[in-house]
């Protein structure tokens, strides 16, 4: 099924314009939902009532203000009209302000995605932008308005085309400062494991696609078992909590774990050769001799 845009928008910069229209780029989450019934008799769907918390009465949607609580159970009310003319006013650009590395907008700012192709008559200077960031490694910074709020957004190149990311701004990341983080001391011992251990795993490309949402996949599934009238079984709790463990011990472990499923397809392609990258020969022995199983 062909992509269906929201939106058309302009996208400009100095006094080049583009025309894109706007794609959204996800998908709401695909997982079940449940709504709240009456456990018995019935089983009937329950109602969402409102009720004024001093004189305990439902309170219809006509009856209703927004208010805003600025000390402990004092507002100051809004009208509609009011809230309507703070509203950002939306526009039908993007504009560009300035360009950075991509590598300098940390992905903990990253919002919702939208994909841009061009419009009529924006082909050719669609394709320039995208040429232009991705070879120069940079990304492009702005301003969006739409539905009443204003956005910073971030247009970066992607294989095929652009990517226009809202950004969330400075007042809604906080600071990992913010944490009581210790600081300790690493040993060139355990980083060198660590790192071969980075390296037994490590791929060229991430892969999406290997990675499933196991518990919608189970949540379908015993629904499907409801619907059907099974009876669901309930798997039992592991005992006990994490196991405490020697950090050598585990990167040791770990590594020579990783490492046999890493030679394993490499030797079948080519007995006679090495392979060109080996893994660090380690005392795989040790764990046993001091007792500690290997990890799975």
């Amino acid at each position: 099924m062909a992509a269906r845009s929201i939106a058309s928008l302009t996208v400009s910069f100095g006094l080049v314009a583009i025309p894109v229209k706007l794609y959204t780029a996800t998908e709401s989450r695909s997982g079940i939902s449940f709504n709240l019934l009456h456990k018995a008799p019935c089983g009937a769907r329950v109602k969402q009532q409102y009720l004024c918390a001093r004189e305990n009465i439902p309170i219809s949607r006509d009856e209703m203000v927004k208010g805003y609580e600025f000390a402990k159970d004092q507002y100051v009310m809004f009208t509609a009209d009011e809230l309507k003319a703070l509203e950002e006013a939306g526009t039908h650009s993007a504009d560009i302000t300035e360009f950075v590395p991509i590598s300098a907008v940390d992905p903990v700012y990253y919002d919702k995605a939208y994909y841009l192709a061009p419009d009529k008559g924006g082909a050719k200077p669609y394709a320039l932008l995208a040429q232009a960031l991705r070879e120069s490694d940079r990304c492009a910074i702005g301003h969006w308005a739409t539905r009443g709020k204003s956005y910073i957004v971030m247009i970066r190149p992607v294989e095929d085309g652009l990517v226009m990311q809202q950004l969330l701004y400075a007042t809604e990341v906080r600071a990992i400062s913010d944490l009581d983080i210790p600081r300790t001391e690493v040993r060139a011992q355990e980083l060198k494991l660590a790192q071969q251990l980075i390296d037994a795993q490590s791929s060229e490309r991430f892969d999406p696609t290997q990675y499933k949402d196991e518990v919608a996949e189970r949540v379908a599934a015993a629904v499907q078992k409801k619907v059907e009238g099974e009876q669901i079984t309930l798997a039992e709790e592991p005992e006990g909590g994490a196991q405490i463990i020697d950090l050598m011990e585990a990167l040791r472990a770990s590594l020579e774990k990783k490492g046999a499923r890493k030679a394993e397809p490499a030797a079948k392609e080519k007995p006679a050769r090495k392979p060109a990258k080996q893994v660090p020969t380690v005392d795989v022995e040790a764990p046993r001799r001091k007792g500690v199983k290997k990890a799975r």
